[in-house]
């Protein structure tokens, strides 16, 4: 059942007009499993709510911090979604859920710049979202619903060619850190329902996040599987991608904690830590300076990681 609000932002979208888009492609919603809000971990959320929750929800977030009324993503889904989430009454769990659609069924998800770990969601769900082509912050033009998508077609086959849309599915990863068809789950995204599969890192093997998502499979019947994660050694850390501080935060965390490689468990235990004990990471700057290298890093891990 979808809310006023929410089939008012389904109809502002739909009402650009197109055909319809018939596809296997899931939607992917990529997160950081490890990170924390209210003295529990995203997995842990997940595993307690039994859904996942959007940023106006949790204040957490993985690119900018602007879910609030007369911030950015405020201003943009009002644009969007024609003022329908601005109505009175409409609460902050009325609100879309970002995910992308990974339309080539890429393993480490749609849009991995957001987090190593992700739901793949029900095709059902692909019928109460909207998408855009391109990061909604960046204010698209190129928007539509599943059976109105000519002008995010128009823009995937403008970026990949036609022929690449008809193609095998890829097996490697897809590394995207800005090049994905965003969509916007209007309506719950419930474990129990609408979640197919729960895909972490291999990374967190033998970490409170795997028990974690063992209850998740035991709680709501979610699946959960293990693909190889990105890892990079940091003298492979290039200075001019994220800047000149990432290579010596990389190795400043290699000697921290005993490791040679730089992978998804490290970065969410070093920011974990600077949110716990931020004087003891003052060299990096603030707590926001730090917490902004580690998602630079996360960058570079995604890009250039094998």
């Amino acid at each position: 059942m979808l809310t006023d609000a929410q089939l008012a932002a389904l109809a502002f979208v739909r009402a650009v007009g197109g055909s319809p888009y018939r596809t296997d492609a899931p939607i992917t919603i990529n997160f950081h499993p490890d990170r924390t809000a209210d003295g529990r971990t995203v997995i842990e959320g997940l595993l307690a709510d039994g859904r996942f929750r959007s940023q106006f929800e949790t204040g957490i977030s993985n690119g900018g911090l602007t879910a609030h009324p007369g911030g950015d993503r405020d201003r943009w889904e009002e644009r969007m979604f024609g003022g329908a989430y601005q109505r009175p009454g409409v609460s902050p769990i009325d609100r879309p859920k970002y995910g992308a659609l990974n339309v080539f069924h890429h393993p480490d998800g749609a849009a991995p710049r957001f987090g190593s770990a992700y739901l793949r969601l029900r095709p059902a769900v692909l019928e109460r979202a909207t998408y855009t082509f391109g990061d909604s912050f960046r204010d698209p033009t190129e928007f539509g619903t599943i059976d109105a998508f000519s002008a995010v077609l128009a823009g995937l086959e403008r970026r990949w060619g036609a022929s690449a849309l008809s193609g095998p599915r890829s097996l490697r990863p897809g590394r995207a850190l800005d090049d994905y068809v965003e969509a916007q789950v209007h309506g719950p995204v419930e474990l129990a329902t609408d979640v197919a599969a729960l895909v972490l890192d291999t990374a967190f093997r033998d970490t409170p996040c795997a028990a974690a998502a063992l209850a998740v499979t035991a709680r709501y019947g979610v699946a959960v599987e293990w693909r190889e994660g990105f890892r990079i050694a940091p003298a492979d850390v290039p200075p001019e991608f994220r800047g000149p501080s990432v290579p010596l935060l990389a190795v400043y965390l290699s000697d921290l904690y005993d490791r040679e490689l730089v992978d998804a468990e490290l970065i969410g235990r070093a920011a974990r830590a600077v949110v716990a004990a931020p004087a003891e990471w003052s060299r990096w700057g603030a707590v926001d300076e730090a917490l902004q290298l580690l998602k630079y890093l996360w960058h570079v891990l995604v890009e250039y990681g094998h």
